[in-house]
């Protein structure tokens, strides 16, 4: 059975730049191998698990050419290629992967029009609808560094028509201002859940400019979200705790879209239905005290 049947049009939209997109998408980190490297053991799965999204109604999908390398994006193009109308393809290039699958900084402009024309051809298209400039200065958060020479070299392919939209990923408030001295920003994507809480007025900051935030892993990433708040809000709910987490990102911010990553065919069920549950106040306010704990 891989019909879904959640309406994720309840979670509402949100521009990405130009192009209003429903706020639940899906991240295609995890169709790579583990440690989102080398392909996965199931090809017919990851695609299975892509056209279930998109046929669900999802029109914003996540990705990157150093994811694998290569894999998601051309997992992508085998599932989608030719895409529908109305469906925003955002990567992301700054770094790239080691023959250790190692994560390495890939600011120079020579890696970054690489990195471009990388993502062009194993996604199939002519040009990329957004990409997000990984910032590297610290491979755990945002940090501090000037992002004018490796940004200027992405509008310039902009310029080129290469990409429509830009935006920036584990980057600062300040970095977000001088990008938007060289072009329009249109999205930030940070890390950023219920019990990862730093980026709280940033995200308000940029909801004022209407901007959207991506915050990756929302269901905690590698180390899994486990909270007893958490999972007593689901079970009062009739929900699963990550079903409950994404709903609480909803509800945090308009401006938040979401792209939790799965590589099931049930889980991405799970994530999709979260569009549909409305957490009450008294739920939101236990589970605004994880983030404060």
């Amino acid at each position: 059975m891989t019909d879904i049947t959640a309406d994720i049009a309840q979670a509402g939209t949100f521009p990405l730049g130009d192009r209003n997109v429903k706020r639940l998408g899906y991240g295609a980190m995890q169709l790579a191998g583990p440690g989102v490297f080398g392909p996965p053991k199931d090809r017919a799965a990851a695609v299975a698990v892509l056209r279930a999204a998109v046929a669900a109604g999802v029109d914003h999908i996540d990705t990157s050419d150093f994811y694998g390398p290569h894999v998601t994006n051309q997992i992508i193009g085998e599932a989608l290629h030719p895409y529908p109308d109305g469906l925003v393809i955002v990567t992301k290039v700054g770094a790239k992967r080691g023959a250790d699958a190692s994560w390495n900084p890939a600011f120079s402009a020579e890696d970054l029009t690489q990195a471009v024309h990388d993502n062009l051809r194993n996604l199939g298209v002519d040009v990329l609808d957004v990409v997000n400039l990984r910032l590297m200065f610290d491979v755990h958060g945002p940090a501090e560094g000037s992002i004018e020479a490796p940004l200027t070299v992405l509008a310039e392919l902009q310029r080129q028509g290469l990409i429509r939209r830009i935006g920036l990923s584990n980057a600062t408030p300040r970095q977000v201002a001088d990008g938007r001295r060289i072009t329009d920003i249109v999205c930030v994507q940070n890390q950023y859940n219920l019990a990862h809480r730093g980026d709280d007025a940033f995200i308000d900051d940029l909801a004022a400019a209407g901007i959207a935030y991506v915050p990756f892993f929302p269901l905690g990433g590698f180390s899994p979200l486990q909270s007893d708040t958490l999972s007593e809000a689901a079970a009062g709910l009739g929900a699963t705790p990550m079903q409950v987490a994404l709903a609480w990102l909803l509800r945090r911010s308009p401006n938040i879209l979401l792209i939790p990553g799965t590589s099931s065919l049930g889980h991405l069920r799970e994530n999709l239905a979260a569009a549909e549950l409305r957490l009450p106040d008294d739920a939101m306010a236990a589970l605004d005290r994880i983030g404060a704990a």
